[in-house]
């Protein structure tokens, strides 16, 4: 983790204004092609979800803006940032949240992923550690093939993790189509930063090799951290 200089930033006009707003955060949501990731993960036979949690956080830490938060006056931008996930209860009502702690290498990822939610489902907790941003709030309406959604958040302090969330897949043309929604928050990035994640997303969604080892990480691996 650093912080940014914010007289060097040439951002730095844009952030004084939008985190005066009570309400600084836009949400954009769009559809994303699942063909070539559906098709990946019933021949690996691993699950979809986590599967696509990897794929956008892989993409998050990659790219730059997305790694950036707000501390009081200062922006901090994170080497690396893990995704918190929502998962069901037993019951299938009700829900808890879940760190996953990341890693670049697909299959890394997804064996760090399903020991966690394993551990988790065995302690189901909605607690979230003050002050740890560090994080990628992911969530899931696999029941619904959205085009809008709203999310609940902290105003003050003014939270600046950004916000991610997967609807239900539908196959329109022969190809697989899931609403993707991304919040961010305007003091930190423009439609133009969340238009370029999307097509780094889409990439990754394409690509036949995703799932497997890759070459060292652009952003080496870092436990989970309240720093």
């Amino acid at each position: 983790m650093r912080i940014l200089d914010l007289n060097d930033w040439p951002r730095r006009p844009l952030f004084e204004l939008f985190r005066g707003y009570t309400q600084p955060d836009f949400n954009v949501t769009a559809t994303v092609d699942v063909t070539a990731l559906r098709a990946l993960v019933r021949e690996r036979q691993v699950s979809f979800m986590v599967a696509s949690t990897y794929v956008l956080a892989r993409a998050a830490n990659e790219f730059t803006p997305l790694r950036w938060r707000i501390r009081g006056d200062q922006v901090v931008e994170h080497d690396v940032v893990h995704p918190s996930v929502t998962d069901a209860d037993a019951q299938g009502d009700l829900f808890h949240f879940c760190a996953l702690p990341y890693h670049h290498s697909g299959p890394e990822f997804l064996r760090g992923a399903q020991h966690a939610l394993n551990a988790s489902a065995g302690q189901p907790s909605v607690a979230i550690t003050p002050g740890q941003d560090d994080l990628l709030y992911l969530s899931s309406l696999p029941w619904l093939h959205f085009t809008s959604i709203q999310h609940p958040q902290h105003l003050s302090p003014p939270d600046s993790i950004p916000r991610l969330t997967t609807g239900k897949y539908v196959e329109q043309g022969g190809r697989w189509q899931m609403p993707l929604s991304v919040q961010v928050n305007h003091a930190l990035m423009d439609g133009v930063h969340v238009a370029q994640y999307f097509a780094r997303v889409q990439a990754l969604l394409d690509d036949p090799g995703l799932l497997d080892a890759p070459s060292p990480a652009q952003h080496p691996e870092r436990p989970l951290s309240t720093s």
